[in-house]
């Protein structure tokens, strides 16, 4: 993953009909991983127990974890449009799987294939929009808003949606609404992306089996899914045995992929890109934040204020709102002053969001000021991850970048398990005021430190 960047001036964008193709399937991701936030208490109901239905969360963040550098490798090596058409494919079949299920254990698999599937669209579409500005000297800044807009703006639809689906057609339609969703981005894909080149004939089927790095992926699968299996734990009861096998599996991995010549994550790269190695740790704590506000209000809204479901769901909608219009503005402000400017601007807005949250939201506070707070906190979300992925197109090559934002993603859903552990542990058990403004002391102290980090980077200052 050798640093590059877009030295000369383009001549134009990434087409739009091309990276809203490619974006519009990226929404299946946010969506899935957001609407099943409303319908867990009815999943329950049907299914008659409780029991379980935390996996019917975390499946889908698991499987995407571990998914997306993967499908991000194999888009580089069989295709990126092929790939993110096949992933399509599980998203269906996931899809009719999950509507159908006879019991939990169904549904939990269901889960897993949408988050295979879903996990392969987001590094392929980055893979398709990068071979396309090489081969035609074009920006991709405003692609990249595009797929930012629509994998990650309108995750704060999610509860929205899914509120309104499972109040009036019950649990199961936010499984079949997937569907319609596929056809749609499948046939506008085909027609609208290059077409890959030749797939390898049988002469190199070994070759490219070697070349996945099989033993690299099975080890990041252990590695991913005990990390995380870990994390959640640390919400109920600690599973401490998992710390040593984590470790144990972090060193293989690191072990294998610095001695493979054809390493799935190449870590001694990214060890000497310390501009990728830097942003993916500042993903980290960003995305922590993020769904710490994601998660967090709502549940807040629903017991301190008394909201129903579907009034917390439009509440997140300035969130929404603003976030978009943020990575419009992000877009722009990172174009004319780069990736240092972006960031300075996005940890701010996070700081003064947490700020705001411990210090001034309450159960008295006026309806109005709580809308304007979850507008500001809409600020961060943009800018943010423009700077961060703009950072990780122009840092790697059109051959690393789908590993790399697979990467990305997969440390995006790290964050969301570090938040429901700091949204445990600040809540304390008990949602209420007081726990709602340690959470918020929790964000505003990850968005100093990002501000922090922002401010004295000598790597962004040379950018």
């Amino acid at each position: 993953m050798t640093a590059v960047a877009e030295t000369s001036t383009p001549q134009a964008s990434v087409p739009l009909k091309l990276s809203l193709a490619l974006g519009s399937g990226t929404v299946l991701q946010a969506l899935n991983s957001s609407m099943i936030a409303v319908a867990i208490v009815p999943i329950a109901t049907y299914f008659g127990s409780s029991s379980g239905t935390a996996w019917v969360i975390s499946a889908l963040y698991i499987a995407t974890a571990v998914t997306a550098p993967a499908a991000g490798r194999l888009g580089s090596i069989l295709g990126a449009k092929r790939v993110y058409l096949a992933g399509l494919g599980l998203i269906a079949a996931g899809s009719i799987l999950g509507s159908l299920a006879p019991s939990l254990g169904w549904l939990i698999a269901a889960r897993i294939l949408l988050g295979i599937g879903t996990a392969t669209q987001y590094p392929n579409a980055m893979t398709v929009i990068r071979e396309y500005a090489d081969r035609h000297r074009a920006q991709t800044r405003s692609a990249i808003a595009t797929l930012t807009i629509c994998a990650q703006s309108v995750v704060a639809l999610g509860p929205t949606l899914g509120g309104l689906l499972v109040g009036t057609l019950g649990w199961q339609s936010i499984m079949w609404v997937n569907l319609p969703f596929v056809v749609v981005t499948a046939v506008w894909v085909f027609f609208a992306a290059p077409s890959d080149s030749a797939l390898p004939d049988r002469a190199g089927a070994a070759a490219l089996f070697k070349s996945l790095d099989p033993l690299g992926i099975t080890l990041f699968l252990a590695l991913t899914t005990s990390t995380m299996l870990f994390l959640l734990s640390l919400a109920e009861h600690a599973k401490w045995y998992l710390v040593p096998s984590t470790a144990l599996f972090a060193f293989l991995f690191v072990w294998w992929e610095r001695r493979t010549t054809s390493a799935f994550i190449d870590v001694r790269a990214i060890a000497r890109n310390r501009a990728l190695s830097m942003t993916l740790g500042r993903t980290l704590l960003t995305y922590t934040a993020f769904y710490c506000i994601f998660f967090g209000l709502p549940q807040w809204l629903q017991v301190a204020r008394g909201m129903s479901p579907i009034s917390a769901g439009l509440f997140m909608l300035p969130v929404a709102a603003v976030g978009i219009f943020a990575t419009m503005s992000a877009s722009r402000v990172y174009g004319k002053f780069g990736a240092r400017i972006t960031l300075l601007i996005g940890t701010a807005a996070l700081a003064v969001g947490g700020i705001l949250i411990a210090f001034v939201e309450s159960s008295s506070t006026p309806l109005v000021a709580l809308l304007l707070i979850a507008a500001i906190l809409g600020i961060p979300n943009g800018f943010n991850n423009m700077g961060n992925q703009n950072l990780i197109n122009s840092v790697t090559t059109s051959a690393d970048v789908g590993t790399a934002i697979g990467l990305y993603r997969t440390i995006q859903y790290i964050g969301a398990n570090l938040a429901a552990v700091v949204i445990e542990l600040t809540m304390r058990g008990t949602i209420d005021d007081a726990g709602l403004h340690r959470t918020g002391g929790t964000i505003a102290v990850i968005g100093i430190a990002l501000l922090v980090g922002v401010v004295f980077s000598r790597t962004l200052r040379s950018r």
